[in-house]
């Protein structure tokens, strides 16, 4: 029978999918390990991830903790910056932080090979670093020049005008970082944040192929950093919302609109819905914003929405690149096919096709080993286990029409939005 290859293979919803949890214990520093094996895959990937200090920092200080990160590799007590560099690159390594609002960490990757040279010298990163003024010195002129050209890109300006009129000038959230603020970083806070504000509550993710005597012998290692205790939570200034925020540049030629407003946490159970709408509103190619502001009026390559978080807050926003003539009406299509979802049933042929979209795209997300401890600690740290994604499935294979449309009525129906214009 010979394949006809004018026709697309024909999608089929799996049934069900087995995810296997990693394993977890208990280190000997109090520390989290979740161990997931990698059969036959001889490549190490090991993150070390804490609670995150920087929203506890005063604002004019918040450049502390990646700088601090940062720096790490530009020297320990037995290594200068030049000899980490070649040591991680000559054992194919490479070592690079994680910060955000809630967590701050390192991660390692490398192989197996070399994994028992590489992970001693990754493990004095935690405890010998050495801040050489050289490197932070250059490292702060590298950031002013930095400001100073995202300060003249629409697109990353909009991004920051967002956070700040969504959260307020005042709430570390949506302060805005100014070139003043690396004045602010020195060796003795470096230092201080080093000591005393990082490896907080640490959990470590390992991904390998290892035997039982193998992880054993790593955990121990691992066992010997850092963990201290979490801090006391601080006193976040109040949310202050500014719905509207126009920067306006004479010479721009387009204009990048940023709109959205605060939204759920993973852990609601509207979320796994309101994440399938947010698809069909702008969250694919195919989606509504794209076919209307795209396709149908030609005012933009390209536009999108999403569902993101930020500490412990999430938001919904829209965002896109427009020609500056037309960034009004695109606001009010904006709005019109925000509260379209929200007045009219979704039809059979669009269901479908996102439906069928999703499904693809969440499996895609388990395509290698290294993945499936990315989608653990993905739910692990908004307080939920490999469960959801099943639940996911489950809504992703028989959610209705009317399910979208009351969920758009909730979250969507003649909701004021933050509107940010930058150009």
């Amino acid at each position: 029978m010979s394949l006809d290859r004018s026709k697309a293979p024909e999608f089929r919803i799996p049934e069900d999918f087995e995810l296997t949890p990693p394993f977890e214990s208990k280190l000997g520093n109090g520390a989290r390990l979740f161990f997931n094996n990698t059969p036959n895959l001889d490549v190490v990937k090991i993150e070390v991830i804490g609670k995150g200090n920087k929203a506890s920092l005063p604002i004019t200080q918040n450049l502390i903790p990646i700088f601090t990160l940062t720096l790490l590799q530009e020297g320990i007590k037995s290594k200068s910056s030049e000899e980490l560099a070649e040591f991680f690159d000559f054992h194919a390594s490479e070592v690079n932080p994680v910060l955000s609002f809630a967590h701050e960490g390192l991660g390692l990757l490398t192989t197996k090979k070399h994994l028992d040279k590489v992970l001693p010298v990754f493990l004095a990163l935690f405890t010998e670093a050495t801040f050489p003024s050289e490197s932070l010195e250059k490292r702060k002129s590298q950031k002013r020049l930095g400001l100073k050209l995202e300060k003249e890109k629409t697109a990353i300006r909009a991004g920051q005008l967002f956070r700040k009129s969504l959260f307020g000038s005042d709430h570390p959230y949506g302060a805005e970082v100014v070139e003043n603020h690396v004045d602010e970083i020195t060796f003795e806070r470096l230092e201080f944040y080093y000591r005393e504000m990082l490896w907080q509550n640490i959990e470590i993710f390992v991904s390998g192929n290892f035997s039982e005597l193998e992880l054993k012998k790593t955990s121990d290692l691992l066992s010997k950093l850092p963990n201290r205790k979490e801090s006391e939570e601080i006193l976040i200034p109040e949310i202050v919302t500014n719905l509207q925020w126009l920067e306006s540049r004479e010479n721009a030629v387009q204009s990048s609109i940023r709109m959205g407003s605060f939204s759920i946490p993973k852990a609601h159970p509207d979320f796994i819905g309101l994440s399938v709408l947010n698809t069909i509103l702008g969250g694919y190619f195919g989606s509504r914003l794209i076919k209307n502001i795209r396709e149908d009026k030609g005012h933009t390559y390209g536009i999108y929405s999403s569902l993101a978080e930020i500490g412990n807050s999430e938001y919904w926003v829209i965002s896109a690149d427009v020609q500056k003539a037309f960034y009004q009406n695109v606001i009010s299509e904006i709005y019109h096919e925000i509260n379209k979802l929200a007045d009219q049933p979704i039809l059979d042929d669009e269901l479908e096709v996102v439906r069928n979209y999703m499904i693809g795209q969440m499996l895609s997300q388990f395509s290698s080993p290294f993945d499936l401890m990315d989608r653990f600690r993905a739910v692990h740290h908004s307080g939920l286990d490999f469960s959801y994604y099943f639940k996911k499935l489950e809504y992703l294979k028989s959610f209705k029409a009317e399910d979208l449309q009351s969920l758009a009525q909730t979250y969507y129906k003649n909701k004021k939005l933050v509107e940010v214009v930058v150009g």
